[in-house]
């Protein structure tokens, strides 16, 4: 297909002329590059990472076609033809993105139906209330240590997006404090690229699991392990791994840019939090690129063939920004938009998820009514990354106040005794070193406390 005019194509890269989804020319001009790949057609061959080929799909009706077809286009990476060949080099920052878990993320058929259902009937027993509370004493917190300790600025991006995801799911899963600062410490490396970080996460998790065994509570570990489907530990802990990686990135991509937009000049006064949520789920999808699958079969997408067992992606972020849905975007549901996905790896948490980042926004703006953004929205700068679309740093300046633990938040501390926290075994210090500093979570319990 011709290129269309007014489109100039980004550089190739080099070894094959493809487009490259990574690196700061994409960062800075994501939407560019996809209009660019829409002129190639519904879907176009890019590079996720150096040396990484897959096929992308940028249309969204194509997208809906392939994430509601099943029997033609499956998730178990195992098939990947150019993994299995040798032809992915090994230290590929694509290949713990890609790369097979046993999760339901990358099961099919029967097995993937096991694993979801137990997933979706334990989120479905999270009460919203006590999640909308469990937010906003995560908010507050995070809130009464940069506001009343910097001289009215703060970084919301690593201050409060970030982390707030954190502590409501080390809360939601019945984390005790220590096991709660290894899990943060874990997937916060893992994210960072850490040393080590897999294995102190799995170590967390499995002294969770064990823990939840001897001392069962009302809690999404127990609800998983106690869920008709009979997990494993190991199905369990790969189930908890998913949610973490799946969940919290995602929503503190959210909770930022919907925080910039209604703090930025152009936003309508009066429009709901709801409101900006929903916009950033359309035009700035916090999974941007992602969902493997891989064809059964030779499939034809738009004149181009994709072969057997080749990796196709979804890019959310160009689907849901797709110029053929201006003209009926308005008689479409809000949540017509595919940034949780469709069909039956649809992301079972979305609802959890939209609950937590609308809260997360509205306390911001409640505890701190003068909040501003310090540059325009357009200025802001995004990570250059091709699986995410989230900010690098969102500076803010407010009057500065003390934020202090509420009544309610200190009676419902998950560590208070009346809770269904149970405390881990302390592990004793080796060779007589220090007791570790308390780390994330810990804090957090403790200023629930009033300590």
């Amino acid at each position: 297909m011709q290129q269309r005019p007014g489109i100039e194509p980004p550089p190739g890269c080099p070894a094959h002329g493809n487009v490259p989804l990574y690196g700061p020319r994409f960062g800075s001009d994501p939407d560019g590059h996809y209009a660019y790949l829409r002129s190639l057609g519904p879907s176009a061959p890019v590079d996720i990472a150096p040396g990484v080929e897959v096929e992308l799909v940028t249309s969204y009706d194509a997208a809906l076609y392939i994430l509601q077809n099943p029997a033609s286009f499956v998730r178990d990476s195992r098939r990947w033809n150019a993994l299995n060949e040798g032809r992915v080099p090994e230290d590929s920052p694509a290949l713990p993105m890609l790369a097979y878990r046993p999760n339901a993320l990358f099961s099919d058929g029967a097995a993937h139906a096991r694993l979801r259902q137990a997933v979706t009937d334990s989120l479905a027993s999270v009460n919203e209330l006590q999640l909308v509370r469990q937010t906003q004493a995560s908010a507050d917190y995070l809130i009464s240590r940069f506001s009343s300790e910097r001289m009215g600025q703060a970084e919301l991006m690593a201050e409060y997006a970030q982390p707030l995801p954190l502590l409501v799911f080390s809360d939601l899963f019945g984390c005790p404090p220590e096991i709660g600062d290894r899990v943060i410490a874990g997937i916060t490396g893992i994210f960072s690229g850490g040393n080590g970080a897999d294995q102190l996460l799995a170590e967390a998790l499995n002294e969770l699991i064990a823990l939840k065994r001897r001392n069962p509570a009302e809690d999404l570990t127990t609800r998983l392990m106690q869920h008709s489907a009979q997990l494993t530990d190991e199905e369990v802990l790969h189930q908890l791994v998913t949610l973490l990686s799946g969940g919290t990135a995602p929503l503190s991509a959210v909770i930022g840019t919907a925080s910039a937009l209604m703090l930025g000049e152009e936003w309508q006064s009066g429009l709901p939090v709801e409101d900006a949520v929903t916009q950033v789920l359309w035009n700035y999808a916090p999974i941007a690129n992602y969902a493997a699958h891989y064809p059964t079969h030779d499939v034809e997408l738009g004149g181009r063939v994709v072969k057997a067992n080749d990796p196709v992606l979804i890019s959310f972020a160009a689907a849901n920004t797709d110029p053929r849905l201006a003209e009926h975007r308005e008689q479409l549901s809000a949540k017509a938009h595919l940034a949780f996905g469709a069909g039956p790896h649809a992301c079972p948490a979305k609802d959890p998820a939209f609950v937590i980042a609308v809260t997360a926004v509205e306390t911001l703006l409640n505890r701190l009514p003068d909040v501003e953004v310090r540059m325009p929205f357009k200025d802001l700068s995004w990570i250059p990354a091709p699986w995410s679309r989230s900010l690098v740093a969102l500076p803010v300046r407010f009057t500065p106040r003390i934020v202090v633990p509420t009544a309610a938040q200190k009676a419902e501390s998950p560590a208070a005794p009346s809770g269904n926290h149970v405390t881990a075994t302390p592990r004793p210090p080796m060779g007589g070193a220090p007791k570790p500093k308390a780390g994330l979570f810990s804090r957090f319990l403790a200023w629930t406390r009033g300590e």
